[in-house]
C-alpha cells in the first residue's frame, strides 16, 4: 500500500484577506473582522493587526486597546463562503478526496490524484492557483498524515508551504513544543508541563499506560501523535455531530428572568437549525460563559431524538436552573444537540467541553 500524501491547506487571515481585497483602502492596514461594538469579538484579524497582539476570539474592546488605529469590518459570511467555494474548486482539479474542517482550510488526500506531480508540486500549484485566480494567499503543509500535515502548514506561514517526511518526522515532532500538539489545549499543556513534559521527545518518553491513567482515552491520541502515528483518512463527507448555536449579549445578564428569556430565543434559533440541516440527536449541551470569561457546560441526555421547541426548551430550562447569575452575571449562552445514536439511554448529568459550530 502506498505511503499517503496529505496536503493542508489553511487560507491566511481568510476574512480580513478578502476585506483588504475588495477593498484597496483597507490595503496594508490593521484590520479585524467582526462587529463593533462592546460585545464585539475579533473573528479575523489582519497580519498588520496581529503585530500589535491583535488575535481572533478576542474582545474588540481589548484589540482597540493593543492597537488604536484599528480598523473594524463588519462580517460578510455570504461573500465568505462564496470565495470559500471558489477555493474548493480550485482543489477539485487536483482529488475528490477533501475533508473541509471550515470555510478556510481543508485536508486533501492526493496519494492517488491523476495528476503526475509530487504532494509537494500540488501543494505549490494550489497555492499558485489561489494567489493567480483569487488573489489571496494560502499556506500547505505536506505530509504522510493528517497531524503533521496540519502542523506544518502553520510553519511558513502566511503564503508559505512546508513539508514532514517520514524520514523527518520524530525528529520534528521531538522539537515540538506540546502545545503545538493537535487537541493540546492551555489547560492541558499544563498538567503536562506540570509532568515535566514541555516537548515531544518528552512526550514520547511516557509510557501508553501513563498517558491513559492522566488523559483518558485522550493519551492514546498524545502517545501515537508522539510517535508519529495518525491512522485518521481524509474524510470527503464528514459526519455531522452536533448542530448549535450560541448568544453573546450587549450587557451581562444577572437576572434569572432575562436569561429565561434569551434561553428561549436560542431554542428557537436552534430548533430552525435541526430543521434545516435534519439532524437530530438525544444530547443537549448548554454553554455558560459568564462576565471574567470563564465558562461552564452541561448536557443531558434524553430517551428520544430532540427535534423541536417543545422538546429542547425543559431541558434546557432544567440546564440552567442552577446557575447564579447573580454571583456571575452571564456573557454568552449556547446550546447544542449532539449524540444522534443514544436514544436508548436514560437521563444523565455529564460535565465537559463542546464544540459549538453549527
Amino acid at each position: 500500500m502506498p505511503e499517503h500524501k496529505i496536503i493542508h491547506i489553511d487560507m491566511d487571515a481568510f476574512f480580513a484577506s478578502i476585506e483588504q481585497r475588495d477593498n484597496p483602502e483597507l490595503r496594508g492596514q490593521p484590520i479585524a473582522v467582526g462587529f463593533d461594538g462592546p460585545r464585539g469579538v475579533v473573528a479575523t484579524a489582519s497580519y498588520e493587526a496581529r503585530k500589535y497582539g491583535v488575535r481572533s476570539a478576542m474582545s474588540m474592546a481589548k484589540a482597540k486597546r493593543l492597537c488604536p488605529q484599528l480598523i473594524v469590518v463588519s462580517s460578510d459570511h455570504d461573500r465568505y463562503k462564496a470565495v470559500s467555494m471558489q477555493v474548493h474548486e480550485i482543489f477539485v482539479r487536483y482529488t475528490d478526496i477533501i475533508e473541509p474542517l471550515s470555510i478556510d482550510e481543508a485536508f486533501l488526500d492526493v496519494t492517488d490524484s491523476h495528476c503526475e506531480l509530487s504532494a509537494c508540486e500540488i501543494a505549490e500549484e494550489i497555492r499558485h492557483s489561489i494567489k493567480e485566480e483569487l488573489h489571496l494567499t494560502a499556506s500547505a503543509g505536506v505530509s504522510y498524515n493528517k497531524f503533521l500535515a496540519k502542523i506544518a502548514s502553520d510553519y511558513n506561514k502566511p503564503d508559505g508551504m512546508f513539508a514532514v517526511s517520514r524520514e523527518q518526522a520524530q525528529n520534528f515532532i521531538d522539537a515540538l513544543p506540546v502545545e503545538k500538539f493537535w487537541g493540546v489545549g492551555p489547560k492541558t499543556a499544563l498538567m503536562m508541563h506540570k509532568m515535566g513534559i514541555f516537548c515531544g521527545k518528552q512526550l514520547r518518553q511516557c509510557s501508553l499506560g501513563h498517558l491513559v491513567d492522566v488523559f483518558g482515552k485522550s493519551g492514546e491520541i498524545y502517545y501515537s501523535f508522539a510517535h508519529g502515528i495518525d491512522n485518521r483518512m481524509v474524510e470527503p463527507v464528514r459526519e455531522r455531530k452536533s448542530v448549535g448555536c450560541e448568544q453573546t449579549f450587549h450587557e451581562d445578564l444577572n437576572r434569572k428572568s432575562a436569561i429565561i428569556i434569551e434561553l428561549y430565543h436560542i431554542v428557537i434559533e436552534l430548533s430552525r437549525r435541526l430543521y434545516k440541516s435534519g439532524f437530530y440527536g438525544c444530547t443537549l449541551t448548554l454553554k455558560v460563559k459568564f462576565y471574567d470569561f470563564t465558562q461552564i457546560t452541561r448536557s443531558l441526555t434524553s430517551t428520544s431524538p430532540l427535534k423541536n421547541k417543545d422538546d429542547i426548551l425543559p431541558m434546557a430550562k432544567q440546564l440552567i436552573e442552577h446557575i447564579d447569575c447573580v454571583a456571575k452575571p452571564v456573557r454568552l449562552i449556547g446550546l447544542s444537540v449532539s449524540n444522534p445514536q443514544d436514544a436508548g439511554k436514560r437521563r444523565e448529568w455529564v460535565e465537559g467541553n463542546f464544540d459549538f459550530k453549527g
